[in-house]
């Protein structure tokens, strides 16, 4: 049946067979039928690519419904689901897109990336990676942060390729989009209800307390976005070191305010100053990824969490952070690279101890990089 439902998408999404088929294609965004935009190497650009009627893509759409069991129609003009190889696609109808039917596709990459790829792309430097990898060793909570597009799906397989062989982990998404390379890994995905069938939802807190007793090394929830967010805080308080999410924040204090707003959101009735606590005392490390206007993903900060002030402020502190030197002015790319920003983090004597290769100077900055970190905390 699944082959069936593959044929009839690749014959329904025709018109944008091309895009589809171009592996430097990340992006693609439908405005309505003839209004269609991809990007490339970062860059949104509009392509002649078109479908004959909205009537044709609407089509296409609900062909893709039915392949995933979902509906999508007047009474539902939302959809949230994968293609057959494994692109995510979102889909919003009419009259609420009022361009017609609007879809973004995001592609992601067939080949598993590791952190050698990410220096290779100038999204880390040596040591941040190799700081990273003992974090993710040492079984450090990282939460992994930044906006739309700006890699987090992709910084969250990298480091979970890298938790040791000997761990059970155990993912739980609303959207299977984590390809993690490891041994021993478990993957849940979220289930829509449909009353129609008698199918009833499953939702990520659900599959949180099932993974809670499967007995979990570590758990990664995909997308924190609702009041699930408590139990991963939770799970990161309980023993379950290491374990990872992702939110969306423009910062590392950011994050851990999105992360305690989305706590008290559901029917929690711990008061908001212990939801602080929680979070400050749940997160260790945070990293943040940033999309740059000339299109280039980089990892803007690597920061440690210590909990919070007197007045209740999260006290973050920048291990490690992306700063910019110049602009290319042939190509338009940022110039720059990530330094150490002075601080040794506070679990440095884990590194010693378990005799990691990591001395104390690879925490201090570079001669010429001291006046642009002093600038940008000023």
């Amino acid at each position: 049946m699944s082959s069936v439902f593959e044929a009839a998408i690749d014959s329904f999404l025709s018109p944008i067979k091309t895009l589809l088929d171009d592996e430097k294609v990340s992006e693609i965004m439908i405005n309505g039928p003839q209004e269609i935009f991809a990007e490339k190497g970062g860059l949104v650009f509009r392509t002649d690519c078109a479908f004959s009627d909205e009537e044709s893509l609407v089509s296409a759409m609900r062909a893709i419904a039915q392949s995933v069991g979902r509906v999508i129609d007047n009474d539902n003009p939302r959809l949230d689901a994968r293609l057959p190889n494994g692109s995510r696609i979102h889909v919003v109808l009419p009259p609420m897109a009022k361009n017609g039917t609007t879809v973004a596709i995001r592609k992601f990459s067939k080949d598993d990336l590791t952190l050698k790829d990410l220096i290779n792309f100038g999204s880390l430097s040596p040591d941040g990676a190799r700081f990273l990898d003992i974090c993710v060793y040492l079984g450090k909570n990282i939460l992994v942060s930044g906006g739309t597009g700006s890699g987090k799906t992709t910084m969250l397989n990298v480091l979970g390729g890298r938790i040791p062989k000997t761990q059970r982990l155990l993912i739980i998404e609303d959207a299977a989009e984590l390809q993690i390379a490891a041994e021993h890994v478990v993957n849940f995905e979220t289930r829509k209800a449909d009353p129609a069938r008698g199918v009833t939802e499953v939702t990520i807190r659900d599959l949180v307390i099932s993974a809670m007793r499967l007995r979990p090394d570590r758990i990664i929830v995909g997308e924190v976005r609702g009041e699930e967010a408590l139990d991963l805080v939770q799970v990161m308080n309980t023993g379950h070191d290491g374990s990872m999410g992702t939110v969306h924040a423009n910062n590392p204090v950011d994050a851990c305010t999105r992360l305690e707003t989305l706590c008290l959101m559901g029917e929690t009735k711990i008061p908001p100053d212990a939801m602080r606590k929680m979070v400050g005392s749940a997160m260790q490390i945070i990293v943040q990824c940033s999309r740059y206007h000339d299109g280039g993903r980089r990892t803007s900060h690597i920061s440690e969490i210590l909990g919070t002030d007197s007045n209740g402020n999260y006290i973050s502190r920048d291990i490690y952070r992306w700063v910019q030197t110049g602009k290319d002015p042939e190509t338009g790319r940022y110039q720059g690279e990530m330094v150490p920003c002075g601080y040794v983090p506070s679990f440095f004597e884990d590194i010693i101890v378990n005799k990691l290769p990591f001395p104390k100077s690879k925490f201090v900055p570079p001669e010429w990089a001291k006046p642009l970190l002093i600038k940008k905390v000023a």
